[in-house]
């Protein structure tokens, strides 16, 4: 049976979804419209440099500090527009991991230090370095696969001055034709995905991975609390686990932080197709989005790897 206190439930967070999206996507129309794409280009221009990435990978960027729907919304509209080539999209995307990333960071430090201390110095440092692990990557990549970008490349061409009433004119008539689409799409994932919520699919797949975790043997007993409160609720109570094992003496500052990043590479995948897949979806075609999610995603889990064994075997 269909679980109406359920969908009663996801119909608020279903609403900000979409408010959140007119507001970036207005938000975003309203920038090409006024031509504000030259000057966040140029504040992300050294570094686009760097992995010969155009005007338009800058400016999203740069807005990715402030707003992840913008800046995807930008992408979007330079790649529908022939301004951008899928492989700069993807690799353009893949850049604006490490902003989204500082976008979040302010609330992970106001849940992280107060329940893990010291602790939550060590595992933000790694996640950090696993984000800029990943900008460094992206760009070392572009700069072998994408064509070189003169200096001119990075600017937006001057544009006439526009008045206000052409400037609204135009960024409502934009709104408009995406948000349709926009809406037609997220609506309906968004819908199927909290149907397999409500039929049990991510708890059934959570269930699988607690209970077949015999591979992470080498970490100590006490840590498995730790990764089954990150896979079966979420990150803050795997948070609260780790910080009561350090107060008690359970558990080392080394062990825990170790936990920590195993939980969040096991936990995250299935977390970010569950809240980005249906709004990602409405920006990018369907089968576009899936891989943007599969590729950050998997060079995430790549990165934190990395940082994760580097931090194992040095201390």
């Amino acid at each position: 049976m269909y679980d109406l206190a359920g969908w009663a439930h996801a119909a608020w967070p279903l609403v900000k979804l979409v408010l959140m999206v007119s507001v970036g996507l207005f938000v975003g129309n309203l920038i090409e419209a006024l031509h504000w794409t030259r000057f966040l280009a140029c504040l992300a221009s050294p570094l686009a440099r760097l992995g010969h990435l155009s005007a338009r990978s800058a400016a999203s960027f740069a807005m990715a500090f402030v707003s992840g729907i913008t800046a995807n919304t930008m992408l979007a509209e330079a790649y529908d527009q022939g301004q951008m080539s899928r492989r700069e999209l993807i690799l353009s995307n893949l850049f604006n991991s490490l902003p989204t990333y500082f976008l979040h960071l302010p609330s992970m430090v106001f849940i992280t230090v107060p329940l893990l201390k010291t602790a939550a110095v060590v595992y933000l440092g790694l996640t950090i370095g696993a984000a800029m692990l990943r900008s460094a990557g992206i760009l070392c990549v572009g700069r072998l696969i994408l064509p070189r970008i003169a200096d001119k490349g990075l600017t937006v061409p001057d544009q006439p001055r526009a008045s206000w009433h052409s400037v609204i004119h135009k960024t409502r008539v934009r709104f408009q034709r995406r948000i349709k689409k926009i809406l037609l799409i997220t609506v309906p994932i968004y819908a199927l995905v909290q149907a397999a919520h409500q039929w049990g699919l991510f708890a059934g797949a959570e269930h699988f991975l607690s209970t077949h975790m015999g591979w992470l043997s080498w970490l100590p007993p006490q840590a498995m609390g730790i990764l089954v409160f990150q896979l079966a609720a979420e990150l803050s109570a795997g948070m609260a686990a780790a910080g009561a094992l350090l107060d008690a003496g359970s558990l080392q500052t080394k062990e825990v932080v170790l936990a920590l990043l195993v939980g969040n590479i096991i936990s995250s995948p299935m977390r970010a197709f569950r809240h980005q897949f249906p709004y990602y979806a409405g920006i990018y075609k369907p089968g576009l989005a899936l891989m943007l999610i599969g590729c950050n995603q998997g060079l995430r889990i790549v990165s934190l790897i990395v940082c994760g064994l580097g931090y194992y075997w040095l201390f």
